[in-house]
């Protein structure tokens, strides 16, 4: 085995499973090692989502040596090894040829030198290998970077962006979900090849996006912003940090404004989601007079952007329902009377699939806001909060769906079909959301015999 420096003072617990592989890789007179993120997150404290490892030994090795393996991508040196319903990929030690389209390697060569194969990677936090019995392998002091909080490139940061640009995403992603800084010739690499984004593809823009907004630190999509990244996959972001609002019922510009919502929600998919991008509209109607900036009908032109932008990132559809709904209505609730009734109304536009999501919002919508904007709106949330919680503990009727008469009751009674069922059922609804005791069948019945059934 070449000398690799080990660093012996770094303790790792490695997987029963992990730990197998890389001992009969060795039996069989192969290196091998954990590699990657696995070791990272180790490091860090955190626990692995996956164990990936590296060595010596030829694919078509790996698949004689281990019972159960599937060819997961051969043409690049990986072989999945399955133990006990797990896959663990082993990849063979590679060179990476020329990129000529700022994501694959033309070709690839094996090689027998770790090292090799870790400059190819693209963080030093990431270009760490670890094996149980001779220790830690940081040729490019990856222990360092973390204990400096920072991602930084191996090697050349402009040749590692150049070999695949998604990394100039993931370069903020992972500062995003450890709380790193980016270093700053990293940063300049970064800023300087951002364009080359337009080669990837929205699938994988998405999934980097959707952790760095699920990460504890969602206000690294400024630093996006700032490098010039989100231009070239989210433009709509770029027009909302640049948007500003001057209004006594705010304190930060659009863009900024949408960072502290996204800092003041859970950290969970539709309402992360929601959050960026429920103010994504007012960039598109705002203008300006004497009394300050407006944004009328900003949530209405919202939903259409909204639908536009999670769509060209290939979200799935449920998604583009639920955030494009929240989007919708996120300022429903502005300049009504505080009413029981009208927060049934509230349930019943907006839908109680997504009420408890759209209470999120507007809790942080406003947190985000300026003070006058949260003392004034304090009172609207304190009850809605109290009146939506009570209205659901009641059972108060809020759909058509909840009435205590439904389509068949009517033509029984001899009205419709047609039409007319729906029109019925809605003014019953109507009647019940502002009386919720109208709501049993006898009354609702009486109502239909008075006033439809000899009409």
């Amino acid at each position: 085995m070449v000398n690799y420096n080990f660093n012996r003072d770094i303790k790792m617990r490695v997987p029963k499973e992990v730990d197998l592989i890389i001992k009969i890789l060795e039996q069989n007179g192969y290196e091998a090692f954990a590699v990657g993120g696995c070791v990272r997150d180790t490091i860090l404290g955190r626990n692995p989502q996956d164990w990936d490892i590296t060595t010596s030994a030829l694919p078509q090795t790996v698949k004689e040596l281990f019972n159960r393996t599937i060819d997961t991508g051969l043409q690049h040196g990986t072989v999945t090894v399955m133990m006990k319903g797990v896959g663990y990929e082993v990849t063979t030690y590679r060179i990476d040829g020329e990129y000529n389209d700022s994501r694959h390697p033309e070709s690839v060569e094996f090689t027998s030198n770790l090292i090799e194969d870790l400059k190819r990677r693209d963080f030093t936090i990431n270009a760490m290998a670890f094996n149980p019995k001779l220790g830690l392998v940081d040729a490019f002091d990856g222990i360092g970077d973390i204990e400096r909080k920072v991602i930084k490139c191996v090697g050349n940061p402009e040749e590692r962006f150049g070999e695949d640009a998604l990394r100039i995403l993931r370069a903020v992603r992972f500062s995003a979900q450890l709380g790193f800084e980016v270093e700053d010739n990293t940063k300049k690499a970064a800023s300087k090849l951002s364009e080359n984004l337009v080669n990837i593809s929205k699938e994988r823009i998405h999934t980097e996006l959707e952790k760095l907004i699920l990460s504890d630190n969602p206000g690294k999509l400024r630093d996006a912003y700032e490098m010039g990244i989100t231009k070239y996959f989210f433009k709509e972001f770029d027009d909302m940090m640049e948007c500003e609002q001057n209004s006594k019922y705010h304190r930060y510009s659009v863009g900024e404004h949408t960072i502290k919502v996204m800092e003041n929600v859970p950290a969970e998919h539709y309402i992360r989601w929601a959050a960026l991008l429920h103010d994504v509209g007012k960039p598109v109607v705002k203008y300006t007079d004497e009394r300050g900036d407006h944004f009328k009908k900003h949530a209405i032109v919202g939903k259409d952007v909204a639908h536009k932008v999670l769509k060209s990132l290939k979200m799935d559809n449920k998604t583009i329902n639920v955030v494009t709904r929240l989007t919708e209505h996120h300022d429903d609730l502005q300049g009504i009377n505080l009413t029981e009734t009208n927060i049934r109304k509230s349930i019943n536009r907006i839908g109680n699939d997504i009420y408890p999501l759209f209470i999120q919002l507007i809790d942080a919508d406003t947190a985000g806001k300026s003070e006058y904007a949260i003392e004034v709106t304090k009172q609207l949330l304190d009850y809605v909060h109290d009146t939506y919680k009570l209205i659901i503990e009641r059972g108060d009727c809020y759909c058509t769906k909840m009435l205590a008469i439904a389509g068949r009751d009517l033509i029984d009674m001899g009205i419709g079909p047609g039409p007319i069922i729906g029109d019925v059922l809605d003014e019953l609804l109507a009647m019940v959301i502002g009386q919720p005791e109208l709501n049993t069948k006898e009354t609702l019945t009486a109502i239909v015999e008075k006033k439809y059934k000899n009409s």
